[in-house]
């Protein structure tokens, strides 16, 4: 391990331990956040630059993606040592400035944990592959060959091709359901378990406020190593969300290389270790088809392992009523006593913008109603950075890529670096101020002009609306933790009351394009019209008239 672990800098107290529940989270890419030395790459120094806009937005929290020492095959996501700072991203010092700072804006810390799997650099899995006798010889997914000298089993890597990799030393294959060079842990073995946690405790004692947990339901494997049967025709498996159609891993049913019974012992185990910790909390990534949210249900319900968690359902090309009314309902069925993080963005899909847009004319209109939708949903929520700028996802030629995924599988996927690109601060400066040298990835000038400066001088702007969306969830208590109802309505409309302690708001959306005139039901009376950021719906006797991809929210 590194530098011994420092006393926590976050507030123990009862009062804000559910601080994460309704929460807003603002997701932070270091690489492409800003870089303070030159060299094309963000780093935390960059990141304790800019929290005080940060905090501007209103958020509670940020979640940092990986900064861990990493050969960087996969950006970070290949954990070569669990306890330190990549140099790239720069040293523990700094991650306790971040750290002092961002507690000092009364901003909460999420990192990464990416426990499913390590680098093949990583000292446990040196050890483990030098030979079948060494003590560290069954902390992975080790699995022999077949009389043929195939590989154990069927399993697919969701980056294409088996999931398994031959290791001359020890003659076996080696499990990997990513890269090659990501070879999963074994958390069959005890011992695997103690020293992820001890990792885990590596953070907590330094004052991190939580987790976000990568590929969640990934950490046990079927000991017998079954094959996985192919998914049936009939059935639908939500294509496109774990895994894009032009890759196979789409065409099995994965029952056995994921989402095994024995992961939530582990995350009781999990669980158990940050209650020792006040106002931690955890927020897993479940990707698993269309069983994602049964598999929430099982990691969220009892109090007793993550405290929310996210699926892909909203991270498709779905922006309708009826999509997100469903995606809802289903969650609120399922989930009786769990925590879901809803999120229209990340590090891994198309901005949603370019997902859900009609038109050139369309951007900013969708960015805004995205918003408001998101943050009346009952759930917590997460935004990705840029996204409060509305950005659209940038075309790279293939020269520029460098996510393995896309590399793989270009054309016909091109990979997730057009979400990746460097934040936009100036429009005037070279690379809009992200960095002095080349960036890692390129700016687009479209993404240039929508600058943050450029931005702050205008009050109709898509980041303007992002602040005063947040300030007014914040302000009205339904919108964080109350219970939600769907109203029945047209077909394009989306309407739902969230209500807490006898306060009972209504917000109607409408997703068409085209003005709508919605007729309320006789039991829904509007007291008050509440000025709903940038939504220019209005009301007359009880119908509801809402302009194209805009909004409406009243007091009942």
């Amino acid at each position: 391990m590194a530098n011994s672990p420092r006393k926590s800098t976050s507030p123990k107290t009862k009062a804000n331990a559910d601080w994460w529940r309704g929460a807003v989270i603002y997701q932070v890419y270091p690489r492409s956040f800003q870089d303070t030395n030159g060299d094309g790459i963000g780093d935390l120094k960059g990141v304790t630059e800019r929290l005080p806009y940060i905090a501007s937005l209103g958020v509670d929290a940020i979640w940092l993606s990986p900064f861990f020492t990493s050969p960087m095959a996969d950006m970070g996501y290949d954990v070569a040592d669990y306890c330190d700072v990549d140099p790239m991203f720069g040293t523990l010092a700094d991650f306790d400035e971040m750290m002092k700072e961002a507690h000092r804006l009364d901003i909460k810390v999420i990192i990464d944990q990416v426990i499913s799997h390590t680098s093949d650099r990583h000292p446990w899995f040196i050890e483990s592959r030098s030979s079948r006798n060494n003590p560290k010889a069954d902390w992975y997914v080790w699995g022999p060959a077949k009389p043929d000298g195939t590989a154990p089993n069927n399993w697919m890597s969701i980056f294409g091709g088996p999931a398994w990799e031959w290791e001359g030393q020890r003659k076996q294959y080696y499990l990997h359901n990513f890269l090659g060079s990501q070879p999963d842990l074994n958390f069959h073995n005890p011992d695997v378990q103690d020293a992820v946690l001890e990792t885990v405790k590596f953070w907590l004692d330094r004052g991190v406020d939580g987790f976000r947990l990568d590929t969640v339901n990934y950490y046990f494997h079927d000991k017998e190593l079954r094959d996985n049967p192919p998914l049936p025709k009939d059935e639908d498996d939500a294509p496109g969300l774990d895994a894009p159609d032009v890759n196979p891993y789409g065409m099995q049913n994965h029952l056995y290389d994921k989402t095994q019974p024995e992961n939530l012992d582990f995350l009781r185990r999990l669980r158990a270790l940050l209650d020792q910790y006040d106002g931690r909390a955890t927020v897993g990534e479940v990707g698993d088809g269309a069983r994602s949210l049964k598999t929430l249900a099982d990691y969220t319900g009892g109090g007793d392992k993550l405290h929310m968690c996210y699926t892909f359902d909203l991270l498709g090309p779905g922006f309708t009523p009826t999509h997100i009314r469903d995606c809802v309902t289903a969650f609120q069925t399922m989930v009786t006593d769990g925590w879901v993080c809803w999120a229209f963005s990340n590090h891994d899909v198309i901005r949603h913008v370019t997902r859900f847009i009609e038109g050139p004319l369309e951007a900013v209109r969708v960015a805004k109603l995205s918003i408001s939708i998101l943050s009346a949903l009952r759930g917590s929520i997460c935004l990705y950075q840029g996204e409060e700028l509305g950005l659209t996802e940038a075309e790279l030629a293939f020269e520029d890529l460098r996510d393995p995924y896309g590399i793989r599988f270009w054309p016909s996927f091109k990979g997730r670096d057009g979400c990746r690109t460097p934040m936009v601060w100036s429009s005037g400066q070279d690379h809009a101020g992200f960095t002095t040298g080349k960036p890692w990835l390129p700016v687009p000038a479209e993404h240039q002009a929508l600058a943050v400066d450029a931005q702050e001088k205008l009050p109709d702007s898509v980041l303007a609306h992002y602040r005063e969306t947040l300030a007014f969830r914040k302000a009205h208590a339904p919108m964080i933790d109350g219970d939600m109802q769907f109203i029945k309505t047209k077909e394009d409309v989306l309407a739902f009351i969230r209500e807490k302690n006898g306060e009972r708001l209504l917000f109607v959306f409408n997703m068409r394009r085209g003005p709508q005139d919605v007729t309320l039901p006789a039991d829904v009376k509007v007291r008050e019209v509440l000025a709903l950021p940038g939504c220019l719906g209005a009301i007359k006797g009880n119908v509801v008239h809402v302009p194209t991809l805009d909004g409406f929210c009243a007091r009942l």
